[in-house]
């Protein structure tokens, strides 16, 4: 079980990280968590995308396996809070069932492999973690489209290269 989530948990971080496997990477997952209010969009995906695959990577091996639970639960409460909360439990609908049962096959993980008090820590740390982290980044500004350009004033052509009308 631990290296079937955590190998799928590693391909969907790399899809938000590089791309791969169908994903639109840190360009288009970073649009996409700015339109969710997460701000900076980059700067979230690239967490959740390292969360992600790395807490993957970390579960499917059972090396650290509290950390790597720790790094899931808070993905899955983000994702729950911000796209699946409001549509219902149903994943039919886009809710958020399918988040609970990964995050309680991760808490089974973690208990079998460090125990209950281990369990119970990486389920506090990764959501209390996500739901910190949500809120700070809901408090960030949005960027304009302008914002980070430099405007330059449209310069006239060298007489030189000008085409006389009258030739």
């Amino acid at each position: 079980m631990r290296i079937l989530i955590g190998g799928l948990f590693v391909g969907h971080g790399t899809q938000k990280l590089f791309g791969w496997f169908g994903g639109h990477g840190l360009e288009g997952t970073g649009q996409f968590f700015e339109s969710l209010g997460l701000r900076p969009g980059k700067a979230n995906a690239i967490a959740a995308g390292a969360a992600e695959a790395g807490g993957g990577a970390l579960l499917a091996t059972g090396v650290a396996t509290p950390a790597a639970g720790a790094a899931l639960h808070g993905v899955m409460t983000s994702a729950i809070k911000h796209v699946h909360a409001e549509k219902g439990p149903w994943s039919t609908e886009g809710g958020w069932e399918y988040n609970a049962v990964l995050m309680a096959a991760i808490f089974a993980i973690v208990e079998r492999r460090s125990g209950l008090r281990w369990a119970l820590a990486s389920l506090a740390a990764g959501t209390s973690g996500a739901l910190i982290a949500s809120e700070l980044a809901s408090r960030q500004t949005p960027l304009q489209p302008t914002e980070g350009v430099v405007e330059v004033a449209e310069q006239p052509e060298p007489a030189e290269t000008r085409v006389s009308a009258s030739v």
